[in-house]
């Protein structure tokens, strides 16, 4: 089943990283207290309240009502635009790749951060490469099957050996609430660059802002130096 939301407005998730805060300041009573209010809320008027859940390591945002799902065996990355070879490529495919193994921390702009991920998946730039990038092409749109999100990267930025269209974590395919089967993971830059339930990459001659860049975002999301922005990542 494909599933595709309403976006949610920003007060709500700005209300919602308030309360993600509480959970990383405060441990995990504070999360599991989260886990608990949220859930009735989500469910009483369905819109985006599901937005931010501090489950595990990890907090889960969408900007829709829900959380979109799609099978492995259904999954297709679209890549388009500026090419010389446009392409579809099924999650069987990506897997075949060379791949590309990363250890790196996950930072979200509302302050949490887990250290130490694991990812493993496929170099953004060899998916380019595959594809043959025009002469005149200068960045990237990645769109999501959410039907809402999107996000951009410079072709510089795609290029670097710490941007990935990733498959696994920790390990293990990734799940839908984390943005699987398929998602971009931008290790130096903010979680919000790391587009979720990635289903298209178009290959542009601008940079086209993404969706919460058009509400003041900075467009380059560089965690910052000490944060590792330009330590080369652990790759095999």
């Amino acid at each position: 089943m494909d599933d595709a939301g309403t976006p949610v407005g920003r007060r709500v998730f700005l209300g919602l990283v308030g309360l993600g805060a509480a959970g990383v300041l405060f441990g995990a009573k504070a999360q599991d207290w989260l886990s608990r209010v949220t859930a009735p809320l989500v469910a009483k008027d369905g819109t985006g309240l599901s937005a931010l859940l501090p489950l595990g390591r990890f907090r889960f945002y969408t900007i829709t009502g829900g959380f979109p799902h799609r099978d492995q065996s259904k999954y297709t990355l679209h890549v388009s635009g500026l090419v010389e070879r446009p392409l579809t490529l099924s999650y069987a495919e990506l897997r075949a790749m060379p791949p590309t193994h990363l250890t790196r921390d996950f930072q979200c702009v509302t302050g949490w951060r887990v250290p130490g991920v694991h990812w493993s998946g496929v170099l953004l730039r060899d998916v380019l490469d595959r594809a043959g990038v025009k002469p005149e092409a200068k960045a990237l749109r990645f769109t999501s099957f959410d039907g809402a999100y999107t996000e951009s990267l410079t072709l510089d930025q795609a290029g670097r050996p710490d941007v990935i269209v990733a498959y696994e974590l920790e390990g293990k395919p990734l799940s839908s609430d984390h943005g699987g089967p398929v998602r971009l993971y931008v290790a130096p830059m903010y979680g919000y660059k790391s587009c979720k339930w990635l289903d298209g990459i178009e290959v542009v001659d601008r940079v086209v802002p993404g969706y919460w860049e058009n509400d003041g975002y900075d467009v380059d999301g560089w965690v910052g130096r000490s944060n590792g922005r330009d330590d080369q990542p652990t790759s095999a």
